[in-house]
């Protein structure tokens, strides 16, 4: 079976050079189809890799999110488990004892010697934060400094050792302190 431009060229209706032409123009616009559809391509492509891009870096951040939370959580579980080993008893605590939280004084009960410690710095005031209640207790100086190495605001008072102060300096040092003074 002929094509229609063969049977055009038979008939004399056409001649063969603007069969050539029309049949480049021809070839001319499928070509310009194939490119663009290869650009469209192209662009979707870059699209969708952009996209996939941006959900990475999304993905990734929530992920450090998450591992941030997880360690949080971990290092507030060390420093219960701190508390709750090392806290000393309370139970014959009869003398209240004074220290500042968040700009605010605060009371704990103690012992005579616990409260004796506390002032030489063995013995340091820790909080503790179960759900929305927050707890104080006294534990030694050594394990407060592990609480503080993870999480230095569980740390309520560590009065530290003034071993750099050189008692001849002092010129308060002939005058006595009187021992029934509590504040």
């Amino acid at each position: 079976m002929a094509s229609l431009q063969d049977q055009l060229l038979k008939a004399g209706l056409v001649d063969k050079n603007k069969a050539q032409q029309a049949e480049k123009e021809k070839q001319k616009k499928a070509n310009m189809v194939r490119k663009s559809g290869a650009k469209a391509d192209n662009r979707s492509k870059a699209a969708a890799r952009e996209q996939q891009r941006k959900k990475a870096e999304h993905d990734r951040a929530l992920n450090q999110k998450r591992q941030q939370e997880s360690q949080r959580k971990e290092i507030a579980a060390q420093i219960k488990q701190l508390i709750d080993a090392n806290k000393l008893d309370r139970k014959q605590a009869e003398i209240s004892y004074s220290y500042v939280f968040k700009n605010r004084v605060k009371n704990i009960y103690v012992t005579e010697e616990q409260k004796t410690h506390l002032t030489q710095g063995h013995l340091a005031i820790v909080t503790l934060v179960h759900a929305s209640n927050r707890q104080f207790e006294i534990v030694a100086m050594q394990v407060a400094k592990k609480i503080a190495e993870r999480d230095a605001s569980s740390v309520v008072q560590l009065n530290d050792k003034a071993d750099d102060a050189d008692p001849g300096d002092d010129p308060y040092a002939d005058y006595q302190i009187p021992d029934d003074l509590i504040w």
